[in-house]
């Protein structure tokens, strides 16, 4: 009876997770036919890590990297996308998003759900090098969607070159540094060819 309410638990947790899919996020696919929704999200910047570990500038632990990255935007269910540029009252957003934790993983059975959400708040705190590196894929996808699709939502939400380094630059260069210096020029020939130059 108990592994059978340990499944029954598990798969709830599962067939709530899909809900993740119908999340639309601000940034466009990269074809441009449709937003990107989170569930796209999340498994793309697992892929990211998966791919670019060498890029961290710690000794990071991949798999829970990973596993991170699979988990991180969970909470999107309850409280939707925030896009990074824009206007946003952070305090309530980390409360909406500690409840959302709270209800989501307390779906899965207790130990799973005590181990996830660690997971969950050790990427939100961004302390560990294996977290540092977490939110520097998380942070630079975007951009690289953004360059890949001649500045995709950047002109839509009026981001300049100095919003962009400070609000994403420093967090990708924390844990890969060497993404960002090779994003930097690219930036700066969209931004200059686009009139949008600051700094």
């Amino acid at each position: 009876q108990r592994m059978s309410d340990r499944l029954a638990a598990q798969i709830a947790f599962l067939t709530e997770a899909d809900k993740l899919k119908s999340v639309y996020r601000a940034t466009n696919v990269l074809d441009g036919h449709r937003k990107e929704d989170s569930g796209s999200h999340s498994w793309n910047i697992a892929l990211y890590a998966l791919i670019l570990p060498e890029q961290a500038n710690k000794d990071i632990k991949l798999d829970r990297v990973i596993r991170m990255l699979l988990i991180h935007d969970l909470v999107e269910i309850d409280v939707g996308d925030s896009p990074i540029h824009g206007d946003h009252d952070i305090t309530a957003m980390e409360a909406a998003e500690s409840a959302a934790a709270d209800r989501i993983f307390g779906l899965l059975p207790d130990d799973q759900a005590v181990e996830l959400r660690a997971l969950w708040n050790e990427f939100e705190a961004a302390e560990s090098d294996d977290a540092v590196f977490a939110k520097s894929i998380d942070r630079v996808q975007p951009v690289i969607g953004n360059l890949e699709t001649n500045g995709g939502t950047w002109p839509e939400y009026n981001v300049t070159r100095e919003q962009l380094e400070d609000r994403v630059g420093w967090k990708v260069a924390k844990g890969a540094p060497a993404i960002w210096e090779h994003l930097k020029a690219r930036i700066a020939k969209w931004f200059s060819e686009n009139g949008q130059l600051r700094n």
